[in-house]
């Protein structure tokens, strides 16, 4: 069995310990983060029927995906790096799912996209949690009224939230913030959780993990 099978199935277990341990009706999926690694490694999964996947580069994305697409049909997608407005036509013929909406111009560009190629991706919000000036994201304050621009004046599929918590922080308080501000905008959907905290993720009601490290090991520098 290859070692990235393996690595899913023991996390598998230990989601479903967790779902049981503490009462949870949701059962989170996983996103497979690829980045750096090759198809070599990535087949394996494939091959025992994993659907989701992520990428956090368009130019690694274009060179890896699009054969494997029409292979695995019901592979979906998912950009979860930082997207360029001039790599949003690419991001939005390739992917499934963007995890990081977080500028007005950018919401503009995918509507213009999707219109142009008459396809729509599911979106998430990608909100800043903490308010870091490095970090890209929709300020708590704006959220509201930037998630009914976007739905009610651009149509976009607007499917939920992202956050990534400040290094070195619980990260809990941000996740049930996160949680919170879902549920006032009755959005379905959780990008929360990577391969150093998606236990608490969970807790909290993630409904998409981004693991990486802890299926393939650690990446390969670039």
């Amino acid at each position: 069995m290859h070692s990235s099978v393996k690595n899913l199935s023991l996390i598998k277990i230990k989601i479903k310990e967790i779902l049981h341990n503490k009462q949870l009706k949701t059962s989170p999926q996983i996103i497979a983060v690829t980045k750096t690694f090759s198809l070599e490694n990535i087949t394996p999964l494939l091959e025992t029927g994993h659907v989701h996947f992520g990428e956090n580069k368009i130019q690694e994305a274009e060179k890896k995906w699009p054969q494997v697409k029409s292979l695995y049909p019901n592979l979906q997608l998912h950009m979860i790096g930082k997207l360029q407005s001039n790599k949003v036509k690419k991001a939005v013929m390739l992917f499934d799912y963007i995890h990081s909406l977080d500028s007005e111009k950018l919401a503009i560009k995918i509507k213009e996209c999707e219109d142009e190629l008459k396809k729509k991706i599911k979106i998430f919000i990608q909100v800043s949690v903490a308010n870091e000036s490095q970090k890209s994201g929709i300020s708590l304050d704006n959220l509201n009224s930037f998630c009914n621009y976007c739905v009610k004046e651009l149509s976009l599929n607007i499917v939920g939230l992202m956050c990534l918590p400040p290094m070195d922080s619980n990260p809990k308080q941000y996740f049930q913030l996160l949680k919170k501000k879902s549920e006032e905008l009755n959005l379905n959907h959780l990008s929360m959780g990577m391969s150093s905290d998606y236990a608490q993720a969970i807790i909290c009601g993630s409904t998409f993990l981004r693991l990486g490290t802890l299926i393939f090991g650690n990446r390969k520098t670039n």
